[in-house]
Protein backbone atom coordinates (compact mmCIF):
# COMPACT_ATOMS: atom_id res chain seq x y z
CA UNK A 1 0.00 0.00 0.00
CA UNK A 2 0.74 4.10 -0.85
CA UNK A 3 2.10 5.64 2.51
CA UNK A 4 -0.81 8.09 3.06
CA UNK A 5 0.30 12.03 2.43
CA UNK A 6 1.47 13.76 5.61
CA UNK A 7 -0.23 17.12 6.32
CA UNK A 8 0.82 19.55 8.80
CA UNK A 9 -1.82 22.09 9.36
CA UNK A 10 -1.34 25.71 10.51
CA UNK A 11 -3.73 28.20 11.13
CA UNK A 12 -3.94 30.63 14.26
CA UNK A 13 -8.15 29.84 14.28
CA UNK A 14 -8.34 26.62 16.36
CA UNK A 15 -11.58 26.03 14.88
CA UNK A 16 -10.54 26.10 11.29
CA UNK A 17 -7.52 24.24 12.47
CA UNK A 18 -9.96 21.23 13.44
CA UNK A 19 -12.13 21.80 10.91
CA UNK A 20 -9.12 20.92 8.37
CA UNK A 21 -7.38 18.96 10.35
CA UNK A 22 -11.25 16.68 10.58
CA UNK A 23 -12.03 16.89 6.82
CA UNK A 24 -8.00 15.92 6.13
CA UNK A 25 -7.97 12.82 8.55
CA UNK A 26 -11.06 11.21 6.91
CA UNK A 27 -9.19 10.58 4.12
CA UNK A 28 -7.84 7.13 3.38
CA UNK A 29 -4.17 8.35 1.98
CA UNK A 30 -4.13 11.66 4.04
CA UNK A 31 -2.26 11.91 7.50
CA UNK A 32 -2.31 14.88 9.37
CA UNK A 33 1.10 14.59 11.56
CA UNK A 34 0.73 17.78 13.31
CA UNK A 35 -1.36 21.42 14.35
CA UNK A 36 -0.16 24.38 15.24
CA UNK A 37 -1.28 28.16 15.03
CA UNK A 38 1.78 30.24 14.05
CA UNK A 39 4.47 30.56 11.46
CA UNK A 40 7.46 29.64 13.78
CA UNK A 41 6.13 26.75 15.45
CA UNK A 42 5.07 25.44 11.93
CA UNK A 43 9.01 25.92 10.28
CA UNK A 44 9.29 23.95 13.72
CA UNK A 45 7.38 21.18 13.05
CA UNK A 46 7.56 20.71 9.75
CA UNK A 47 12.20 20.05 10.71
CA UNK A 48 10.78 17.79 13.06
CA UNK A 49 7.98 16.12 11.38
CA UNK A 50 8.85 16.09 7.83
CA UNK A 51 5.47 16.23 6.22
CA UNK A 52 4.79 16.06 2.68
CA UNK A 53 2.63 19.19 2.60
CA UNK A 54 2.37 21.85 5.05
CA UNK A 55 -1.33 24.13 4.70
CA UNK A 56 -0.35 27.36 5.72
CA UNK A 57 -2.91 30.38 6.66
CA UNK A 58 -0.90 33.71 6.10
CA UNK A 59 -2.06 36.22 8.31
CA UNK A 60 -0.61 34.77 11.82
CA UNK A 61 1.16 35.74 15.08
CA UNK A 62 4.83 35.59 15.84
CA UNK A 63 5.58 34.74 12.08
CA UNK A 64 3.11 35.28 9.09
CA UNK A 65 2.61 32.23 6.54
CA UNK A 66 4.58 34.26 3.50
CA UNK A 67 7.58 34.08 5.60
CA UNK A 68 7.19 31.08 7.61
CA UNK A 69 6.64 29.25 3.23
CA UNK A 70 9.81 31.56 2.28
CA UNK A 71 11.34 29.61 5.43
CA UNK A 72 10.21 26.16 3.99
CA UNK A 73 10.11 26.37 0.79
CA UNK A 74 12.04 29.11 -0.83
CA UNK A 75 15.00 29.74 -2.92
CA UNK A 76 18.17 28.05 -1.26
CA UNK A 77 16.34 25.76 1.17
CA UNK A 78 18.70 22.83 0.65
CA UNK A 79 15.36 20.36 2.08
CA UNK A 80 12.01 21.94 1.48
CA UNK A 81 8.60 21.09 2.12
CA UNK A 82 5.59 21.33 0.14
CA UNK A 83 3.29 24.25 1.14
CA UNK A 84 -0.07 24.83 0.23
CA UNK A 85 -1.52 28.51 1.49
CA UNK A 86 -5.05 28.56 2.16
CA UNK A 87 -6.29 31.89 3.16
CA UNK A 88 -9.01 34.22 3.56
CA UNK A 89 -7.61 36.86 2.22
CA UNK A 90 -8.01 37.23 -1.55
CA UNK A 91 -5.41 40.01 -2.05
CA UNK A 92 -2.86 40.24 -4.85
CA UNK A 93 0.15 40.79 -3.28
CA UNK A 94 -0.36 37.61 -0.79
CA UNK A 95 -0.73 35.59 -3.91
CA UNK A 96 2.27 36.80 -5.31
CA UNK A 97 4.27 36.69 -2.17
CA UNK A 98 2.85 33.59 -1.44
CA UNK A 99 4.21 31.96 -4.74
CA UNK A 100 7.12 34.16 -4.66
CA UNK A 101 8.37 32.43 -1.06
CA UNK A 102 8.22 29.43 -2.58
CA UNK A 103 4.06 27.98 -2.26
CA UNK A 104 3.47 25.24 -4.26
CA UNK A 105 -0.46 26.42 -4.27
CA UNK A 106 -3.06 28.75 -3.32
CA UNK A 107 -6.38 28.19 -2.33
CA UNK A 108 -9.70 30.39 -0.58
CA UNK A 109 -10.90 29.00 2.59
CA UNK A 110 -14.50 29.48 1.39
CA UNK A 111 -13.08 26.97 -1.40
CA UNK A 112 -15.18 23.48 -0.78
CA UNK A 113 -13.85 20.61 0.99
CA UNK A 114 -12.96 18.42 -2.05
CA UNK A 115 -11.01 21.11 -3.66
CA UNK A 116 -9.07 21.80 -0.22
CA UNK A 117 -8.29 17.80 -0.55
CA UNK A 118 -7.40 18.05 -4.42
CA UNK A 119 -5.44 20.87 -3.90
CA UNK A 120 -3.53 18.97 -0.90
CA UNK A 121 -2.76 15.71 -3.13
CA UNK A 122 -1.75 18.24 -6.12
CA UNK A 123 1.21 20.34 -4.27
CA UNK A 124 2.39 16.84 -2.61
CA UNK A 125 2.89 15.80 -5.97
CA UNK A 126 5.04 18.41 -6.89
CA UNK A 127 2.24 20.15 -9.59
CA UNK A 128 0.93 23.70 -8.48
CA UNK A 129 -2.09 24.63 -7.89
CA UNK A 130 -4.28 28.15 -7.91
CA UNK A 131 -7.86 28.20 -7.16
CA UNK A 132 -9.71 29.45 -10.56
CA UNK A 133 -11.39 32.36 -8.72
CA UNK A 134 -7.54 33.72 -7.88
CA UNK A 135 -6.69 32.85 -11.40
CA UNK A 136 -9.36 35.21 -12.83
CA UNK A 137 -8.34 37.86 -10.92
CA UNK A 138 -4.88 37.47 -10.95
CA UNK A 139 -5.32 37.56 -15.30
CA UNK A 140 -7.53 39.93 -15.07
CA UNK A 141 -5.77 42.90 -12.73
CA UNK A 142 -2.12 42.17 -14.22
CA UNK A 143 -3.35 41.10 -18.20
CA UNK A 144 -2.31 44.74 -19.56
CA UNK A 145 0.96 44.27 -17.74
CA UNK A 146 2.26 41.20 -19.87
CA UNK A 147 0.60 41.47 -23.17
CA UNK A 148 3.07 41.58 -26.10
CA UNK A 149 4.10 44.67 -27.68
CA UNK A 150 2.55 45.80 -31.15
CA UNK A 151 4.31 43.03 -33.71
CA UNK A 152 5.56 40.37 -31.62
CA UNK A 153 5.64 36.78 -32.85
CA UNK A 154 2.34 35.14 -31.75
CA UNK A 155 3.37 31.47 -33.71
CA UNK A 156 2.84 28.71 -30.96
CA UNK A 157 3.98 25.17 -31.63
CA UNK A 158 0.42 23.64 -30.32
CA UNK A 159 -2.14 22.08 -32.10
CA UNK A 160 -5.49 23.55 -32.30
CA UNK A 161 -6.57 21.35 -29.83
CA UNK A 162 -4.09 22.20 -27.55
CA UNK A 163 -4.01 25.94 -28.39
CA UNK A 164 -7.95 26.14 -27.43
CA UNK A 165 -6.61 24.81 -23.98
CA UNK A 166 -4.43 27.04 -23.56
CA UNK A 167 -6.61 29.82 -23.68
CA UNK A 168 -8.98 28.30 -21.58
CA UNK A 169 -6.26 27.92 -19.09
CA UNK A 170 -5.22 31.46 -19.62
CA UNK A 171 -8.90 32.50 -18.93
CA UNK A 172 -9.11 30.96 -15.46
CA UNK A 173 -10.63 27.69 -16.23
CA UNK A 174 -10.34 24.81 -13.95
CA UNK A 175 -9.75 21.13 -15.35
CA UNK A 176 -13.30 20.58 -15.07
CA UNK A 177 -14.84 23.49 -16.75
CA UNK A 178 -12.57 23.04 -19.19
CA UNK A 179 -14.08 19.65 -20.14
CA UNK A 180 -17.61 20.87 -19.41
CA UNK A 181 -16.71 23.74 -22.05
CA UNK A 182 -14.87 21.12 -24.68
CA UNK A 183 -16.91 18.19 -23.79
CA UNK A 184 -13.94 16.11 -22.88
CA UNK A 185 -13.02 13.87 -20.01
CA UNK A 186 -11.28 15.61 -17.23
CA UNK A 187 -8.23 12.60 -18.07
CA UNK A 188 -8.17 14.16 -21.44
CA UNK A 189 -7.63 17.97 -20.19
CA UNK A 190 -5.07 16.50 -17.99
CA UNK A 191 -3.50 14.76 -20.71
CA UNK A 192 -3.44 18.28 -23.16
CA UNK A 193 -2.26 20.29 -20.22
CA UNK A 194 0.73 17.85 -19.26
CA UNK A 195 1.31 18.23 -23.44
CA UNK A 196 1.34 21.93 -23.61
CA UNK A 197 3.58 22.12 -20.53
CA UNK A 198 5.79 19.36 -22.40
CA UNK A 199 5.82 21.57 -25.16
CA UNK A 200 6.11 24.94 -23.56
CA UNK A 201 8.61 24.17 -21.54
CA UNK A 202 5.81 25.51 -18.82
CA UNK A 203 6.59 24.49 -14.86
CA UNK A 204 2.94 24.66 -14.34
CA UNK A 205 -0.14 26.25 -14.71
CA UNK A 206 0.51 29.75 -13.72
CA UNK A 207 3.43 29.96 -16.27
CA UNK A 208 1.26 29.30 -19.08
CA UNK A 209 -1.24 32.24 -18.06
CA UNK A 210 1.69 34.22 -18.37
CA UNK A 211 2.87 32.74 -21.51
CA UNK A 212 -0.85 33.39 -23.39
CA UNK A 213 -0.93 36.79 -22.62
CA UNK A 214 2.86 37.41 -23.60
CA UNK A 215 1.55 35.65 -26.78
CA UNK A 216 -1.23 37.61 -27.31
CA UNK A 217 -3.52 34.13 -27.14
CA UNK A 218 -5.94 35.99 -25.29
CA UNK A 219 -7.20 39.18 -24.30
Amino acid sequence: MTAPIRVLVCDDQALIRTGFATIIGAQPDLEVVGECGDGRTAVELAGRLRPDVVVMDVRMPVLDGIEATRLLAGTGVPDPVKVLVVTTFNLDEYVYEALRAGAGGFLLKDAPADRLLHGIRTVAAGAALLDPEVTRQLVGRYATRIRPPAGAPTDVPLAPRELEVLRLIANGLSNGEIAAALVISQETVKTYVSRILTKLDLRDRVQAVVYAYRRGLVT
